[in-house]
């Protein structure tokens, strides 16, 4: 009895062959968040950009994702994951493609717009499918291989990009996307089947405002740290929009008829659990990707290439925890498994917050492994439970919301990050110059300096720059400690998930195929 209900939602010839597909289309969506950042300097004498507007190629990337992910499952439901599949791989490929023979800002913005679009349905279609074509049993497994391509993503991505834009040009960070994506498109057309497609209106009211309130979160965490935050009337306009925005998407999917996001996900407490962990894994994932590449290469002098590998282990320490995570989830409770990578991704930002100027590459490396197996502790086994009491014609909307907490997640993050960083720069420096005497400088005075002329200012900035490398090494350590403190607090969070009772979703290996 209990095994006609351990089969897969959707059968499919070539399993292996279509598995990797999802992952070949994952992992390009995933590269694409992060591949660009190294090639933007180079992007912007191409393009003909200034600074500031150079930066629209990430945001609007982000912006187009994130405003387009929740309607992933209305639009699976009504065309067809296949089809859906189909296109956003095309999609994405095409834009790819345009995007490496953009000739001016413009065009650029216009065509990552594209495909950011794609990329927003490739994320949950991907997560739903690999969970559709196999056995509930083999679930925990599925989202090992699958969670891999979103872990390992971010990290290796500022190294491919740097890679490929130092060897060959950066049109080749978006061209590199084109032979997989044919590839993948390929095998989907020949081997993806579809499910019943399940018909149900559109809640253009309810997406409107969850739009605007999305995109205005977006531009108030991409512009704030260009305008001063909330000394700006642009910030608190936007805050206000999507304050009031949000709000109203809530009031109203509490009370339409028919809301964009069936009530009865909402009152799965395992994928709400899920949900609320996932913000954190996007807030301490992507918050420590991003200020790491930079401070190795402004503070410690590493090149791009250096930093990418130095980064690298983060990865292998993912990809190692992962695979142990897809087997212990079926001999022990998921929830210990994920309380032990959250303590351990909290150890290492507490072995960051011990980094200073003398050291070497290996504290960079060994804390980059241990919360790599942190991560990857947590994510199979939340993903599993997250998705094992969810009834299978939810799957796609339960994946398109992880996917959009996860990104919010991100942006918050990197923003709230880099500008707590550049205040605690200007503060730790003022701190520091407080320390600097005539007593403290015992080698000259400061009164002598001035007679050597552009030699004594030369001198006072060396010392300058000197604090200044300081105050900024003492400002990563406080992002670091806070990064700590976020992952200690979210630790209950998991707690609150349940293991399924008779369900065929959590099974020991040996009642696996």
């Amino acid at each position: 009895m209990e095994q006609d209900h351990d089969v897969p939602a959707l059968i499919v010839q070539h399993k292996w062959l279509v598995s990797i597909s999802v992952m070949m289309a994952t992992v390009m969506q995933i590269l694409d968040t992060t591949i660009a950042n190294v090639a933007l300097p180079h992007m912007q004498t191409s393009l003909g950009a200034t600074a500031d507007t150079v930066t629209w190629v990430l945001t609007s990337y982000m912006l187009a994702t994130a405003v387009a992910i929740p309607i992933t499952g209305w639009l699976s439901d009504q065309f067809g994951v296949r089809r859906l599949f189909i296109l956003s791989v095309v999609g994405f490929t095409l834009s790819s493609m345009l995007c490496g023979i953009a000739t001016n800002l413009p065009e650029m913005v216009g065509f990552r717009v594209m495909q950011g679009v794609s990329a927003a349905f490739i994320g949950p279609l991907s997560q739903s499918v690999m969970l559709d074509i196999n056995k509930p049993s083999q679930h925990a497994r599925a989202m090992s291989i699958w969670g891999m391509g979103i872990m390992v993503g971010p990290i290796l991505g500022p190294v491919l990009g740097g890679w490929l834009t130092e060897n060959f040009n950066w049109r080749w960070v978006f061209y590199i996307n084109v032979p997989f994506g044919i590839a993948t498109t390929l095998i989907f057309i020949a081997l993806l089947r579809d499910k019943p497609i399940r018909k149900r209106r559109f809640d253009m009211f309810g997406f409107a405002m969850l739009a605007i309130g999305l995109s205005a979160l977006q531009l108030m965490l991409d512009r704030g740290h260009q305008v001063d935050w909330f000394d700006s009337w642009e910030v608190l306009l936007y805050l206000g929009i999507a304050i009031s925005a949000g709000w109203i998407f809530i009031v109203h999917s509490a009370t339409s008829p028919h809301p964009l996001f069936d009530r009865a996900i909402f009152a799965n407490s395992n994928l709400v659990s899920a949900l609320a962990f996932m913000l954190v894994v996007g807030l301490v994932m992507f918050a420590s990707a991003a200020l790491i590449p930079p401070m190795l290469q402004n503070l410690f002098g590493y090149p791009v290439i250096d930093t990418g590998f130095m980064m690298a282990p983060r990865g292998v320490g993912v990809l190692v925890s992962m695979a142990i995570a897809g087997r212990l989830v079926t001999l022990i409770d998921p929830r210990i498994l994920m309380v032990t990578g959250a303590s351990l991704s909290a150890w290492s930002f507490w072995l960051m917050s011990g980094w200073s100027l003398e050291m070497d590459w290996w504290p960079v490396v060994s804390s980059g492994v241990v919360q790599g197996m942190g991560m990857g502790l947590v994510f199979i086994p939340m993903n599993t439970l997250a998705f094992a009491t969810l009834s299978p014609q939810f799957r796609t909307d339960g994946a398109s919301l992880l996917n959009l907490s996860r990104s919010i997640g991100a942006s918050v993050s990197i923003s709230f990050m880099t500008a707590l960083f550049a205040r605690n720069v200007q503060v730790s420096h003022n701190d520091l110059v407080g320390h600097v005497t005539d007593s403290s400088l015992t080698t000259f005075d400061y009164a002598e300096l001035a007679r050597f002329g552009q030699y004594g200012d030369a001198i006072l900035t060396g010392i300058n720059g000197e604090i200044t490398r300081q105050a900024a090494m003492v400002a990563y350590i406080d992002d670091f400690w806070l990064m700590m403190l976020i992952n200690i607090a979210a630790i209950p969070l998991l707690l609150l998930l349940r293991r399924p009772k008779n369900s065929t979703a959590i099974k020991p290996p040996l009642m696996m195929d």
